[in-house]
């Protein structure tokens, strides 16, 4: 069950990757001086990847638990 922690922290890993390239995608987004209607386009593309996000990196930390658990 080791494995198991282990694949559960590479997907925790990679779900706080993407929730940083969110936070930084809108962030540049608010430098960039968009008009409202623009900025709300742009956050219509990222909610989505930032909810994936999420839920990746919540599998991931059950995935680490179930593996402590197991063992």
């Amino acid at each position: 069950m080791e494995n198991l922690v282990w694949i559960g922290a590479a997907v925790t890993v990679a779900g706080l990757a993407l929730l940083i390239w969110c936070i930084l995608r809108v962030a540049r987004a608010r430098k960039s001086g968009l008009d409202e209607e623009a900025m709300r386009a742009e956050l219509r593309r990222v909610v989505p990847m930032n909810t994936g996000a999420l839920f990746l990196s919540v599998i991931g930390l059950m995935l680490v638990v179930l593996g402590i658990t197991l063992a």
